[in-house]
């Protein structure tokens, strides 16, 4: 009896030590303030949003370890002194509203100078006011108003008189702030309506156009959709559900959105048809001719005679540059220029240019492998000569001085420490003078004065803070303004990413990424590691090179007990021609082979590393090649959780495909679909998505759970009924399971049951 016993024992002890350890809750709580609600507010003098003034000063709001505070900047003496005494501001409104303030906890964030600078209007406690800052006498001007304006479905006239919007499929304007309002057109009808915006997955009531300078005209289109293929969705509800449905053509569709260019006069109202062909709903910088939220690739001449613009072939191949006579409707075509693969303008803006004046035209291209500027004849359409040369990019136009023929433009390629650090630059019109406006270290943003004279300069690191400047237009240094101070979250304990580089998989290339590692890291121990993709190609994993306090959920997954990975691979943009079109013609590579060897090679380099337990994880084109990476690579990935993926792209709309894969009938589709592969699948996969995702729709991700259902193979599956692509409110619900997925299934541990994430205000807001 006593030896059965002893038998029972020893078998519940193994038992118990095979079973998964718990993860204690603290262990959440402490990857919790990892993330941007808690780090952010422990970073002092950081973000600056300048409001320039028309006497050519500017203000900015920014928080500090004991609050907000309010600061004027005076360019012209080089100056940084307070807005006005907050300690009086404080004063004075708690004393006309019977509340409380104190000076770094006012009650507005925003405000405007009147009387020539001596007094300032500002909304608090559900009232308007004006302060007179010589007296700091406050006065209330009226109520807050719920009333206002939806600017998101309006586009307001240069001049600020007129709005224009969609109305029955016809484009109306009305006077401001509260006038009449009148047609333009009048034959617009359902689905061949004017300056509908609609690209398969953007679509909403905002009309894209673009005013003339002068406020008389607007360049816009007629868009037919008529024969368009429909996407729909159905509601998740109590009762019957509704039917969702909209314009959302598929790759390979016979047919897509085409528009009719138009010119339209104001006043009186008239339409005047651009004599040329209808062309496909496609623009030069992303998926279509309103990336930006107005009417992409058109540009009204100085004088309002003439709109240039470009149009755009379906695979984006061949672009023609045409002018028109705004009166007559009249084109010419200037030239064009065709690719074998896609033509882009610029990464972060539309980088051509018509210069009437001169009867020229800056122009974009990629033809000796690196995006540079190209001065043409806009009478013959003869190239004059390349403007900028060299193995880095030009990136955005900022501005064009015709007078004095000067470019300023930003780059990346140029810091010798990492190409996708941007620079600020510029140069002449004959391609001399080229000058680094922003020399130092770093990725550099800006913000610029209206006329273009001064500039804003915050310039960091991953790992190093944020230090912002004002510089005049040559680049001279004017004033410091804010140095980032990061000691209230290295308090914590916090630890920046680790940048580093690596060699692609074609063992020539340098390629970039960030590595995030437990606070505690203990390099005697083994850490699973997982990488974060988002492999493009008109993006990265990365995104934003300067210096955050949170970079979405990596930190905190980190100190869970996991190494993460952020690696930018080939195929994604800011690099040469040829980097970015590695991938092209077959997107199931993804940068996939560069996740591997990076791996490797980061294991070789840190020890702590464990190869036998990776996991993977990304969201829309990142759902895409996790799901890959685990179908494709299934010994090598153990674990992925694949959100919101666009998993077979004849399901996605038109435009992203076409644009980077080819037509269908130039690159082989079917064979890069996830669901073919899913019998490979070894490993274990979490799958999520959102039944009302207008962008990537959730057949995308069923295609898939339909694949392995029939193959036979154990998945995991997230529905988010009411949620679209990025899940909103469902989203830290899909963190903390995303958490608890690595945990159970990497480390091997139980997750403490259910733990909420609860975001938090920045108090000093």
């Amino acid at each position: 009896m006593n030896k059965l016993l002893l038998t029972i024992s020893c078998a519940i002890t193994i038992c118990r030590l095979n079973a998964q350890q718990p993860v204690p809750v603290n262990d959440y709580r402490f990857a919790e303030s990892r993330l941007i609600y808690n780090t952010e507010p422990l970073v002092d003098n950081n973000a600056v949003s300048p409001e320039w003034l028309e006497d050519g000063r500017c203000w900015y709001r920014v928080l500090t370890a004991r609050g907000s505070e309010f600061i004027l900047v005076n360019p012209a003496k080089g100056t940084r002194t307070a807005a006005f005494d907050q300690e009086k501001m404080a004063a004075a409104l708690s004393k006309a509203t019977g509340a409380t303030y104190t000076a770094y906890a006012l009650p507005f964030r925003s405000f405007r100078f009147l009387n020539g600078n001596k007094s300032i209007a500002f909304a608090a406690a559900g009232s308007w006011w004006t302060c007179d800052l010589p007296s700091y006498e406050i006065k209330k001007t009226g109520e807050q108003s719920s009333a206002f304006s939806d600017s998101r479905s309006e586009v307001i006239s240069p001049d600020g008189r007129l709005a224009a919007f969609i109305k029955d499929d016809n484009l109306w304007v009305r006077e401001l702030p509260n006038g009449p309002e009148r047609a333009l057109t009048t034959d617009g009808t359902k689905d061949f309506g004017y300056a509908t915006d609609n690209a398969g997955w953007r679509h909403s009531d905002k009309p894209i156009l673009r005013w003339s300078h002068d406020s008389r005209k607007i360049a816009t289109f007629k868009q037919d959709q008529r024969q368009v293929s429909d996407m729909y969705l159905v509601t998740t509800n109590i009762g019957k559900p509704a039917l969702k449905t909209w314009k959302y053509p598929l790759a390979g569709d016979p047919v897509i959105p085409m528009i009719h260019r138009v010119i339209i006069e104001v006043n009186p109202a008239k339409v005047i048809p651009l004599q040329v062909a209808a062309d496909p709903h496609r623009g030069t910088l992303s998926d279509d001719i309103s990336s930006s939220g107005t009417f992409d690739d058109v540009d009204w001449s100085d004088d309002n005679t003439e709109l240039a613009f470009v149009s755009t072939s379906r695979n984006h191949k061949q672009e023609k540059v045409r002018i028109a006579n705004a009166a007559t409707g009249a084109v010419r075509e200037v030239f064009g220029e065709n690719v074998a693969t896609q033509y882009e303008s610029g990464q972060d803006a539309i980088n051509w240019h018509y210069l009437k004046k001169t009867n020229e035209i800056i122009w974009y291209s990629e033809r000796d492998n690196w995006g540079h500027l190209y001065l043409y004849d806009a009478t013959t359409g003869a190239l004059k000569h390349q403007i900028t040369k060299g193995q880095w990019l030009v990136t955005s136009v900022e501005r064009v001085d015709e007078q004095k023929r000067v470019i300023y433009f930003k780059a990346c390629g140029l810091d010798a420490h990492n190409p996708y650090f941007s620079h600020f630059c510029s140069i002449n019109f004959d391609g001399s003078g080229f000058s680094d406006l922003t020399p130092e270290t770093g990725n550099h943003k800006l913000t610029f004065s209206p006329d273009g004279q001064y500039f804003i300069d915050s310039y960091s690191q991953p790992d190093v803070p944020a230090t912002t400047v004002l510089r005049n237009s040559q680049g001279k240094l004017l004033v410091s303004l804010e140095k980032a101070n990061i000691t209230r979250l290295k308090a914590t304990g916090w630890k920046a990413p680790m940048p580093f580089s690596v060699k692609a998989h074609d063992g020539k290339t340098d390629i970039y990424g960030l590595l995030f590692t437990p606070t505690h890291l203990d390099s005697n121990k083994k850490y699973p590691i997982i990488d974060y993709i988002y492999p493009g190609p008109q993006g990265g994993g990365v995104r934003d090179w300067s210096f955050l306090a949170a970079r979405l959920d990596h930190q905190a997954l980190a100190e869970l007990g996991f190494v993460v990975m952020v690696l930018e691979g080939t195929s994604n943009p800011l690099r040469s021609k040829s980097y970015h079109d590695m991938n092209y013609g077959n997107m199931a590579e993804n940068t996939l082979p560069d996740q591997v060897t990076g791996i490797r090679q980061l294991a070789a380099r840190y020890a702590y590393i464990d190869t036998s337990r990776i996991g993977i994880w990304g969201h829309s084109g990142g759902g895409f090649a996790t799901a890959a990476a685990m179908f494709r690579y299934p010994d090598f990935f153990k674990v992925g959780i694949s959100e919101s993926g666009n998993h077979e792209n004849r399901n996605y709309e038109d435009d992203w495909g076409e644009r980077y894969n080819g037509l269908t009938s130039e690159s082989d589709y079917a064979k890069q679909a996830n669901a073919l592969y899913a019998a490979n699948l070894k490993g274990k996969l979490l799958l999520a998505h959102g039944m009302m995702d207008d962008n990537v729709p959730p057949y995308n991700t069923l295609l898939v759970v339909d694949a392995l259902t029939k193959a036979n193979k154990d998945y995991d599956l997230i529905i988010f009924p009411q949620a679209r692509h990025g899940f909103a409110a469902d989203a830290p619900y899909m963190m903390r399971r995303r958490w608890d997925y690595f945990v159970r299934n990497l480390l091997q541990k139980d997750p403490p049951k259910e733990y909420q994430l609860l975001s938090k205000p920045d108090p000093r807001n």
